[in-house]
């Protein structure tokens, strides 16, 4: 793990534990047993065509800041009426720039499902993602061990979260294969080093667990990027940058979920 990942998950370790203070666990599921609202991620991206995850993202530790000033509310509108399956959002502070804030004024604005993006390590974080309103938790497959990859994703089913499992390499698909997600996003990007492969989910989604839908994740710009994941057997995307970037999202995910996709990929599996 690069030293940069390192530092990351530290300061969210730090982050937990100042929030614990603040907020203890039992009041954390107190809140969480209340909800009965969940949206389904996973059957969202099971309806036919291509379905995209648009991303609310401030900043990354690769780019920079990239719209700090975004509104959560106005850009989830424009994704939903693109055609987004769902919105992810990112509430990573330090890196990213992102808050519980900005994923609340999302949800409270669209009707698709919101999936908190985040650093996910304990189960504090799970019970929190469902008290502060999301629909979907991403964990990131390398950042876990074994058992604590088992019991956070155990403990999001338990909750009612449908949840986004990350993968980057052969390795990370292997160490999920027992474990059956609906959902797996494959990572382009190495987050050990933050160069981006578009080409690797394509390569990567032969190796998923049976039933497994495979999402591509980062590095997609284009139509032409979409056309070669649909080629290669993927209709199902995470796509953050080029959306929050372009001066209209919602005619650029239009576009993108209009693409044909082959008749074997649409509808499941």
């Amino acid at each position: 793990m690069s030293s940069f990942l390192e530092k990351i998950l530290s300061a969210k370790q730090a982050e937990i534990e100042a929030a614990r203070r603040v907020l203890p666990q039992a009041e954390l599921e107190r809140l969480a047993a209340r909800r009965s609202d969940f949206r389904g991620l996973a059957e969202s991206l099971a309806r036919p065509g291509v379905r995209v995850i648009a991303e609310i993202k401030r900043a990354s530790p690769s780019l920079g800041p990239i719209r700090l000033d975004l509104d959560p509310a106005a850009l989830a509108t424009a994704y939903q009426t693109g055609g987004a399956a769902a919105i992810s959002v990112l509430t990573e502070p330090a890196f990213f720039r992102g808050s519980a804030e900005d994923l609340q004024r999302a949800r409270n604005t669209v009707e698709v499902p919101v999936l908190r993006k985040d650093f996910i390590l304990e189960p504090y974080q799970v019970y929190e993602t469902a008290a502060m309103g999301a629909d979907a938790m991403l964990i990131i497959v390398r950042i876990l061990r074994d058992e604590q990859l088992e019991t956070l994703l155990a403990l999001a089913r338990a909750i009612g979260l449908d949840v986004l499992v990350e993968i980057h390499d052969e390795t990370d698909a292997r160490r999920i294969a027992a474990l059956a997600p609906a959902v797996v996003g494959i990572n382009n990007r190495n987050l050990a080093h933050f160069d981006t492969d578009v080409n690797r989910a394509a390569q990567l989604a032969a190796c998923l667990p049976r039933g497994s839908a495979a999402v591509a994740a980062s590095g997609i710009r284009e139509a032409s990027d979409i056309q070669r994941s649909l080629a290669a057997g993927i209709r199902r995307f995470l796509i953050g940058e080029t959306l929050v970037k372009s001066p209209n999202p919602a005619e650029l995910l239009r576009q993108w979920t209009a693409l044909p996709v082959p008749t074997n990929l649409n509808p499941e599996p």
